[in-house]
C-alpha cells in the first residue's frame, strides 16, 4: 500500500506543477480555481502520507511527515 500512497504523493505534485507552471505566486493566488485545484492536491497528499509505513517514513528522515503543533 505505501508505494501506492507514495504515487498518490507524487501525481498530486505533478498536478500543482502541472497548474502552476509560468505562474508568478501573485497570479496564483488571485485565480480562485487554480488556487482552489493547488490546495486540493495538497489535501490528497496529506491524505496519503497517513498511510505511508513508519519504515518508509524512517528511510526517509529529510522530508518533514507531519505538521509541526503551533502552540498558541
Amino acid at each position: 500500500m505505501t508505494s501506492k500512497k507514495l504515487l498518490h504523493v507524487l501525481d498530486a505534485i505533478t498536478e500543482i506543477e502541472t497548474y502552476t507552471a509560468n505562474v508568478s505566486i501573485e497570479e496564483c493566488l488571485s485565480n480562485s480555481m487554480m488556487k482552489f485545484a493547488s490546495i486540493k492536491q495538497i489535501e490528497i497528499i496529506g491524505e496519503a502520507a497517513n498511510y505511508i509505513s513508519e519504515e518508509t517514513k524512517d528511510k526517509f528522515t529529510d522530508i518533514q511527515w507531519k505538521l509541526p503543533n503551533k502552540k498558541q
